[in-house]
């Protein structure tokens, strides 16, 4: 959903991002944009959710939802993250799941993981204008998988 995509946001802190992200996504969701804030914040304390890279995929699982929901941000501007490698993130995927989903939310998670693994995909993310551009990328059309 385009709607899920947010290119060129100036964030000041981790927080702020956070912030954001559940601001962005209570509507949609119809949960408490403090709950999904709290959760996020929750999973933070248990380690940082910054792999590396200028990456961070903060997560958590919800009471109240009924799939796994993607959210991806890019930042104007990199902000400290307590990443695993001590550098500033740009590019966040926040992965929010039902409290019951053990397996499909661990694939989510991999998922997210192996296309943030694709440098030529990271950097094309990083130049992109537009969150249609940033969501096209994100999700081909079925047209360019059949090339």
């Amino acid at each position: 959903m385009p709607e899920r995509v947010l290119v060129g946001f100036d964030a000041k802190s981790k927080r702020q991002v956070l912030q954001t992200l559940a601001e962005e996504l209570a509507g949609s969701l119809g949960v408490e944009q403090d709950e999904i804030l709290r959760a996020l914040l929750e999973r933070e304390k248990l380690g940082t959710t910054g792999i590396g890279d200028g990456l961070a995929i903060p997560h958590a699982k919800l009471d109240g939802i009924d799939e796994v929901t993607g959210f991806f941000m890019r930042l104007s501007s990199p902000v400290d993250f307590d990443a695993l490698d001590d550098q500033p993130v740009d590019m966040v995927f926040c992965l929010l799941a039902p409290c019951e989903s053990g397996a499909e939310h661990l694939k989510a998670l991999a998922r997210v993981a192996r296309v943030f693994r694709d440098e030529d995909l990271c950097a094309k993310l990083r130049h992109a204008t537009s969150n249609s551009s940033a969501y096209a990328l994100l999700v081909p059309s079925p047209a360019s998988n059949a090339a």
